[in-house]
């Protein structure tokens, strides 16, 4: 097809031949047609695997097989079991007169891996102050490329689970390969939707949420599902940067006071248990749920 079509042209320019010029069209527009019904045709193949696969097994590229045994590990399974009927009410942009902030894209990860992130904020006094013991269940909520997760899932050891938790399924890809290399398989990583974490019920014995419940674009229904998540002896917990100080050097919107996430939670039915004010730069503050059900 392509040596006629060249004939053609080529008789186009040297005769100007109308008849041919309608031929070299038919043959070009048959050809494009055919290109898009390949593209089509992969594209919903593609549509329809995503749609009944449940668990994701991370694609490994174009890594030969052999290669892949002797170098890499497989890495985690996501859960992906996410119900495309539930309709997710409209996300907002203000909760009880704070401005929700947008949630941080995954194409920003590596901030969050910076190598000065430790100096900045002290994560290891974080991580000490949040008392975990082996074999505790914990979530890390909006986990990102997993940062804490892969802490915390050495800290509970192999006895101990840690739900790793986010809404962008490029983070969890990230968080998956990171877990496999460290050879950390205590980490169960969830895809979640804005409004629900897909979390089990009454087994979280702390649930961490670091520079992430200001996001909530569904804070609401995030609280719900949080403290039905939580064990008896469970607790959430926020890290926030201090809206009260201005020497921090982070924009207002991603900052939050004190009274701010009290009067955000305590309506959601949890109380303040616990205050850590041995950072840097960010609020650790400790609740548990009320017996008293949500206002």
């Amino acid at each position: 097809m392509k040596t006629n079509l060249f004939f053609l042209l080529q008789s186009i320019v040297q005769q100007r031949n109308l008849f041919c010029l309608f031929c070299a069209t038919v043959l070009v527009v048959g050809l494009h047609e055919r290109l898009c019904n390949t593209v089509n045709a992969q594209a919903t193949t593609a549509d329809a695997t995503s749609e009944e696969t449940d668990i994701e097994e991370p694609d490994e590229g174009s890594i030969p097989d052999d290669r892949l045994a002797s170098e890499r590990p497989k890495p985690l399974p996501i859960d992906m079991k996410i119900d495309r009927r539930t309709v997710i009410p409209p996300a907002l942009t203000e909760f009880r007169n704070r401005e929700i902030a947008q949630t941080m894209h995954y194409a920003g990860a590596p901030w969050l891996v910076r190598e000065s992130r430790q100096r900045e904020e002290d994560c290891r006094t974080l991580l000490e102050a949040l008392k975990v013991q082996s074999g505790d269940v914990l979530c890390d909520m909006g986990c990102g490329n997993g940062f804490y997760t892969l802490e915390l899932a050495r800290m509970v050891g192999p006895e101990g689970l840690v739900y790793a938790v986010d809404i962008q399924p490029e983070m969890l890809r990230m968080l998956a390969r990171r877990a496999a290399d460290e050879k950390l398989d205590n980490i169960r990583l969830i895809l979640g939707t804005p409004a629900d974490p897909r979390l089990p019920q009454g087994k979280i014995d702390l649930v961490l949420c670091v520079d992430v419940y200001h996001e909530f674009s569904h804070p609401e229904q995030m609280l719900d599902r949080v403290r039905e998540s939580l064990s008896e002896k469970g607790r959430l917990v926020l890290a926030e940067f201090r809206g009260e100080d201005p020497a921090v050097p982070i924009k207002p919107l991603h900052k939050m006071t004190k009274a701010q996430v009290r009067a955000e939670l305590e309506p959601a039915g949890f109380m303040l248990a616990e205050e850590f004010d041995r950072l840097p730069w960010q609020h650790l503050l400790f609740f548990q749920k009320t017996l008293v059900q949500p206002q």
